[in-house]
């Protein structure tokens, strides 16, 4: 008699699934959504803020020069902190920079005020965005790929959802849209200090205070650095300047401003990987780059009309996804520095160059037309095309190959 031998059952290992994770996770991508809400969130308020507190279009648009100039500065230092506190208590010190700004923001009884205080709400998103990625990343179960791709979608649901939630909430009063802000990130702050461990996310080796200021001197970083200085001016040229000529209430502007969102973060999150996947990312650059210094031709010839400038402005939104995606993209393989310090020091640039558009753009409008701001910033879009083909020969080894999920999604983040 033969003995039967039990076959052994080999179990076969659950897919990773987007939906099963923990709750930190959950909480961190909450945040996230928030976060990224506020790159588009102030546009459809920003004519109610002029008439209410009889604000010039140029002091009005300082809202986001002062955000600027405070998150590219604090980029220069964002790696530095976060490898000293840590990613829990880098996240947390964001968060609650931001409750406490974007509440004065909505206190403000003077431009001048909200103006400072969207300052201090630059810098609590300089320190959140830094870390938020690696934090969705180390705290997520069944792999990265999961994390990745709910990290991308919150992003895309923040950069979209934005400018909508500033025109219904901006609809009630201008003050509204802060408030909100305030009280969801609060939300935000309480979860993740409830629900995230703090050894989440290791803290790796300190990096020096001054690695980003010597990222600058390798010459591609320096390259693709000034290309986003001058392509930053046609970026919040675009977001800035046009709610003004478009005449539009709140309600409207969120709307007009919804589909710009929504056609960057698809762009950002699918078109550019697509593209860059078949493409060489230089060549995919600065043709870009020309077709969106074609399109900001054409939203200064159409200034006066309606339809026209919002075409202009939801084309350009679809443009703006690409080139922020690729340009950071470039950024991570420009030079063989840890990718924390290299995208820094770009984003300091580049921020810094989106700073001098908005009250710039204002004000040759008021010198020479409504339409001459965006023949001005498509002309310092087409220089930016310019750098990028000069700079060939020293971005050749940007051309190697597709990026890792985990390098795309850092791109998407910097490129918002």
């Amino acid at each position: 008699m033969v003995a039967e031998t039990a076959t052994p059952t080999v179990s076969t290992p659950e897919a990773p699934s987007l939906l099963r994770q923990p709750r930190a996770v959950w909480a961190v991508a909450f945040a996230c959504v928030i976060a990224f809400m506020g790159i588009g969130l102030v546009d459809p308020i920003l004519p109610a803020i002029s008439r209410s507190l009889d604000a010039t279009p140029t002091q009005t648009s300082l809202l986001f020069t002062s955000y600027l100039v405070v998150t590219g500065l604090a980029m220069l230092v964002t790696s530095w902190v976060s490898s000293r506190l840590g990613a829990k208590r880098t996240l947390l010190a964001g968060l609650a920079l931001i409750v406490v700004f974007a509440a004065a923001a909505g206190s403000g009884d003077t431009v001048e005020a909200v103006i400072g205080f969207r300052a201090g709400w630059g810098l609590g998103n300089a320190f959140f965005i830094s870390t938020a990625l690696a934090t969705i990343v180390g705290a997520a179960s069944g792999g990265s790929a999961a994390a990745i791709v709910l990290y991308e979608a919150a992003l895309g649901l923040g950069i979209a959802t934005g400018p909508l939630m500033g025109g219904l909430l901006g609809g009630v009063s201008w003050r509204g849209p802060f408030f909100g802000t305030a009280v969801l990130m609060a939300v935000g702050f309480l979860t993740i200090a409830v629900l995230l461990r703090g050894d989440t996310v290791p803290k790796g080796d300190p990096v020096p205070l001054s690695a980003p200021f010597a990222a600058l001197r390798v010459p591609g970083l320096l390259v693709l650095s000034l290309i986003a200085l001058f392509y930053n001016i046609g970026f919040f040229a675009l977001l800035a300047y046009t709610p003004f000529p478009l005449g539009l209430d709140e309600t409207g502007l969120g709307l007009v401003f919804f589909g710009w969102g929504l056609g960057l973060a698809v762009t950002s999150v699918f078109g550019a990987p697509l593209l860059t996947r078949r493409l060489p990312r230089t060549g995919v650059l600065w043709a870009t780059l020309l077709l969106l210094a074609a399109d900001l031709v054409a939203a200064g010839a159409l200034i006066g009309s309606r339809p026209g400038l919002i075409t202009c402005v939801i084309v350009g939104g679809l443009l703006l996804g690409v080139l922020n995606t690729v340009l950071t993209e470039c950024v991570m393989e420009a030079s063989d520095l840890p990718r924390s310090v290299a995208s820094s020091a770009y984003s300091a640039v580049r921020f810094l160059g989106g700073a001098v558009a908005p009250p710039a753009a204002s004000a040759i409008a008021v010198a020479v037309s409504p339409g001459a701001p965006l023949y001005a910033a498509a002309g310092s879009v087409a220089v930016a095309a310019l750098i990028a083909l000069a700079g060939r020969r020293v971005l050749r080894r940007v051309d190697d190959g597709p990026e890792p999920a985990e390098v795309e999604a850092e791109a998407i983040t910097r490129g918002a």
